[in-house]
This record gives C-alpha cells, sequence and structure tokens, in this order.
C-alpha cells in the first residue's frame, strides 16, 4: 500500500542499528496518533508458532467454553468502548457517532459469532439412503489451525472482526495484521483479549506496512481472509497461491440501487444518500450508483440533491462526516469525477471544487457513461451516481455489465414479485426498501460473486469458513443386501437392480 501522510515509516536508533518505527497520523489534523514497530518476518514467524501452541487449548475448549471465553472478551470491549471508539476516531477521523455505531455493530458479530458456532458446526446426523441404511452418517466441522487476517482501513474495527470473531468461534488462533493508518484500533483489540488471557495468544496483533502483511500470507497459516482494494487483493492471492494458502477476498468498493417506479421516492433518496456519503463514502456496504426508472427519475434526483446539499463534512460534532482516511484516494475521487464530467456526465452537487484536502465535499452526477471509470473504477469517496433507465431487466444488465457489487439495494413497493428480480443480480446481497442495514445482521452471509470476492463472512456461511469439513460414518449392522465385497452373492446382485428400477425408472 502507497504510503501516506497518515502513515509514514521513520528510521529510529535503537539497539545495535536502527529500526523501522510506523506511526500514524490524525488524518484530520496530522497529529501523531502512536508509533509501532514494524515487526520481522522473524518476529512475524514467532508470532505464528505462538499462534498454533494456542489454537490447540483453544480448539480442545470446545463449543461451550469457547463460548464463555468469547462472551468475556465481548463484555470487555463493550465496558471500555469508549476507548476504542476515541482511538478509532483519531485513526480515521470519523465523527463519534460513526465510530461508536462501528464498534457496536462489531461487539453484535462477536456476540452472535459466539453463541451460534456450536449449533452450526457440531456434528449432526444425515440420512442415508437404502443401499447404506445400514450406515450412520455425520458431518462435523473442525479448526482449520490457524488464520491470518489482514484488515482494511475504512472500518477498521467491524470489517475485520468478521473474521476474527468468527474465525476464533470455530476454534482457531488468529494473527491480525492491521491496516498501516490504523494500525492502533488492531493492537487494542489484541491487548483486549490478553488481558483475558495473557498465556494464550489466541488473537496477536503484528504491526508493520505492505512488507508486514506479505510476510503473514508467506507464513503458512490455514487461510488468510484479506479485505481492501482489487490490486491488492491481487496480490494476496498471488502470493498465497504459492504456499497454497486458501484466501477470503472482501474486495473494496460499493453497491447499486434500483428505484422503480412505484417506489418510496422520499425513502429511497434518504437511503442512497447515506449509502453513498456515510463514512466518507468509504463503506464496502454503501451505494457507488443508483438506477432510477425514467419516469421519477426527474424527482428523484432532486430529492437527492435537495439532502446531498445539507450535508457537511468536518471534524467537529457537527460534521455529516470526516475525512478520506487515505490521502491516495482522493486523487482517485478526482480523477473518477473528472472522467465522469469528460465524457458527458453532469454534476448536480459538487465537482471537482468540493474536493479539498482532506475532505470532500458531497458529490452527486447524473446522466454517466456506463464506461466512465467512475462506475467501472472502485467506488471510494462520497460520491453517487443517478442515472435513468427504461426498465428494471435494464437495470440488471447495467449492474451485472459492471459485476462488482457485494449489495443491491431495490426500492419497490411491489415486493411479492422482486425475489424474481433479485435472482437477476451478480450480487452477494440484495435488500429491499432499505440500503447498508443489512451489515448489522450478523447471521446473514455476504460476499461477492466473481472477481469482487472469494468467500463468505458473517452467518453460518462465516463460521464454515473457517472450518474444516470432517465426514463420519459407521456400520451399525450387517447390511441384507450387501454389494460392498467381492463375494456379493448373485441374488443381491438382482435385488438391488429391481428395487434401483423401481425407484428411478418408472414415472412418478
Amino acid at each position: 500500500m502507497a504510503e501516506s501522510a497518515q502513515s509514514r515509516l521513520a528510521a529510529r536508533p535503537g539497539g545495535t542499528g536502527r529500526t523501522n518505527v510506523l506511526t500514524s497520523y490524525d488524518p484530520r489534523t496530522g497529529e501523531v496518533v502512536g508509533n509501532y514497530a514494524v515487526m520481522s518476518a522473524g518476529e512475524l514467524n514467532r508470532a505464528v508458532r505462538a499462534a498454533r501452541s494456542a489454537e490447540k487449548w483453544w480448539a480442545e475448549l470446545g463449543f461451550s467454553s469457547r463460548k464463555r471465553w468469547l462472551l468475556d472478551w465481548k463484555r470487555e470491549i463493550a465496558r471500555r468502548s469508549g476507548e476504542l471508539v476515541s482511538l478509532l476516531c483519531e485513526e480515521t477521523g470519523k465523527p463519534v457517532a460513526d465510530a461508536a455505531i462501528e464498534v457496536m455493530l462489531a461487539v453484535e458479530d462477536l456476540d452472535w459469532a459466539a453463541r451460534n458456532a456450536g449449533r452450526a458446526l457440531d456434528r449432526r446426523r444425515i440420512g442415508s439412503n437404502w443401499l447404506t441404511r445400514n450406515q450412520r452418517a455425520s458431518v462435523g466441522y473442525l479448526p482449520l489451525g490457524v488464520v491470518g487476517v489482514l484488515g482494511p482501513w475504512n472500518n477498521p474495527v467491524f470489517t475485520p472482526m468478521g473474521s476474527i470473531a468468527y474465525a476464533m468461534a470455530a476454534g482457531n488462533a488468529v494473527v491480525f495484521k492491521p491496516h498501516e493508518l490504523t494500525t492502533g484500533v488492531g493492537v487494542w483489540l489484541a491487548d483486549s483479549w490478553s488481558r483475558l488471557a495473557p498465556n494464550q495468544p489466541v488473537l496477536q496483533v503484528v504491526t508493520g506496512d505492505k512488507a508486514t502483511g506479505t510476510a503473514l500470507c508467506r507464513a503458512k497459516v490455514d487461510k488468510i481472509a484479506y479485505a481492501g482494494s482489487e490490486a491488492v487483493a491481487r496480490e494476496v492471492i498471488s502470493v498465497c497461491a504459492q504456499t497454497m494458502t486458501p484466501v477470503i477476498v472482501e474486495r473494496s468498493g460499493k453497491g447499486s440501487m434500483v428505484v422503480h417506479v412505484d417506489a418510496k421516492l422520499d425513502d429511497a433518496a434518504e437511503a442512497a444518500v447515506f449509502g453513498a456519503m456515510a463514512n466518507a463514502g468509504q463503506n464496502a456496504t454503501g451505494i457507488q450508483r443508483a438506477y432510477v426508472a425514467q419516469s421519477v427519475y426527474d424527482r428523484f434526483l432532486e430529492l437527492v440533491a435537495d439532502q446531498a446539499r445539507k450535508l457537511r463534512p468536518g471534524a467537529d460534532r457537527k460534521a455529516s462526516y470526516g475525512p478520506m482516511i487515505m490521502e491516495s484516494q482522493i486523487e482517485v475521487v478526482r480523477r473518477q469525477v473528472r472522467d465522469a464530467v469528460a465524457r458527458g456526465g453532469r454534476a448536480v452537487v459538487g465537482g471537482l471544487d468540493s474536493i479539498r484536502d482532506p475532505y470532500i465535499e458531497p458529490i452527486v452526477l447524473a446522466e454517466v457513461p456506463e464506461e466512465s471509470t467512475a462506475i467501472t473504477g472502485e467506488g471510494i469517496g462520497p460520491v453517487l451516481i443517478v442515472n435513468k433507465v427504461a426498465s428494471m431487466d435494464e437495470a440488471a444488465e447495467r449492474i451485472n455489465a459492471v459485476g462488482t457489487d457485494v449489495a443491491v439495494s431495490v426500492f419497490t413497493r411491489d415486493v411479492h414479485e422482486i425475489e424474481a428480480f433479485a435472482e437477476q443480480l451478480r450480487a452477494g446481497v440484495v435488500t429491499i426498501n432499505s440500503s447498508t442495514a443489512y451489515a448489522g445482521i450478523p447471521a446473514l452471509p455476504f460476499g461477492g460473486v466473481g472477481e469482487y470476492g472469494q468467500g463468505h463472512s458473517h452467518g453460518d456461511q462465516g463460521l464454515r469458513e473457517f472450518s474444516r469439513t470432517l465426514a463420519i460414518t459407521r456400520k451399525r449392522y450387517q447390511a441384507p443386501v450387501n454389494l460392498s465385497t467381492f463375494d456379493r452373492h448373485p441374488r443381491h446382485l438382482r435385488l438391488a437392480r429391481t428395487i434401483f428400477r423401481i425407484r428411478h425408472g418408472r414415472r412418478p
């Protein structure tokens, strides 16, 4: 990841040589938030070895005991959440309200994973058929071992907790490498665990830069969970392929909205603006573009513009959202807006003059060509594109053509027919008459399709992402028709073939 104004490596004297130190800065003020060591490959490998030792203890505890530990950890985070919220505000510049919501959502994920891991992963019986009726079959899910988590900078508590909590609930140890811009948040989370279990490093943090993350990918852990940009996602996949380490990838970027002719336009406009602008548009669960039925397009655009003009970024408590967390993303937004306007798009609210480092005021663009990088690129920033469509089918075609949506929001009063439309969309989640609220449902799995993402987070599927399947069968008695032997009686084969024809060869 490119170095930014908020995160720089400083050479400091120490011991017999010079040690790289990572310094994080408040993006609002440029003030130093903290200094953290850039761990060497040797230090990282020692952390992985310690995790392997701790994982044996942790896995042997079983679901009930792990649940008690995780719920104790949840209470520890909740009781000291004010500290975490304050640190989150300092490292990202988020308003207090946004930081508090992020922490609350992360704790809810931890609570759900702790309480539901046993139900989702414990061994259960499965049925057999007439040929194997004498066999008792079961399936269960066991821990993988050690999971490496590479955290993002935009939601540095909520997003990695979607991997950390579920991996730990499944019985794994976790080595967490937070993004260099939000290292302090990662250290805080690991410290909160170590206060409970100082001698059992089931959760450890490794601090450093991009090279540290690469070293974790090469450390032969049992799985890597990554959330972030497409470019780095490809690098992570490439490095992990060298050791055949499986990867879960959640790429950054936002989703789409579809506004049908019968939608409640006030609700849709409110959801579109919040989805596009919250957290300065730095949410993978947000809205990048809205496809609106032609007959209601002008009214919807008017409502969106009115709401967007009321928003104001800043560092004070009354600000609608904070600064861009990663300095380099400001230039990405500038290039995308410039490209959209150059290709014929219309700036309805704001424009290039809205970009005032480190803040970007709300930008609403209309009638942006689909080939613009503002649509095809990863949408990071408080920018909403509103395009008109002739039909729902056209909206689906445009969404699928881009193919980067983790979620699509559909606004319509005809909720009974919408599931058929949802099945046309290449997206991991479809929400009806809401935008980002789905991220607050811990039981709901979400993940992308195609190149957007590999694997799922949250829900039962999220727990199973960090587990290995073990199927077991046990012979209960001698089968009356035994075909699993070279010494089978010809009568058994004739009987089996007769039953087979009766079962599968006749019309129902």
